[in-house]
């Protein structure tokens, strides 16, 4: 983890994310918290990120997201030599869509 950004005002960031129960309260907080471009920019990282594992091309992934070469590069090395964040969502996304299609 980078210690530049373990702050207690991160870890408070952190808590209250944490204590988020549904997909709407996360809607109502985070259009609080961020500008809708923040928000927007949040997630075409994590759309960048999923196709990078997905091995999409940086071609294909600009086109389907209007990311930058230099986001998708980010991303990239991110996904290869970051803390595994990325990693943990993905594991628990297949395990969340693997539950769903259990119960159908």
């Amino acid at each position: 983890m980078n210690k530049k950004i373990k702050t207690p005002a991160v870890d408070h960031l952190l808590d209250a994310i944490l204590c988020l129960e549904s997909k709407e309260e996360c809607y109502n907080f985070f259009e609080d918290l961020c500008t809708v471009n923040e928000l927007l920019s949040l997630s075409q990282r994590f759309e960048v990120a999923t196709m990078l594992r997905e091995h999409k091309t940086y071609l294909e992934i600009a086109e389907k997201t209007g990311a930058s070469t230099a986001t998708i590069s980010r991303v990239n090395r991110s996904l290869n030599y970051g803390s595994d964040g990325y990693e943990l969502i993905f594991e628990r996304l297949a395990a969340l869509q693997q539950q769903r299609e259990d119960q159908k």
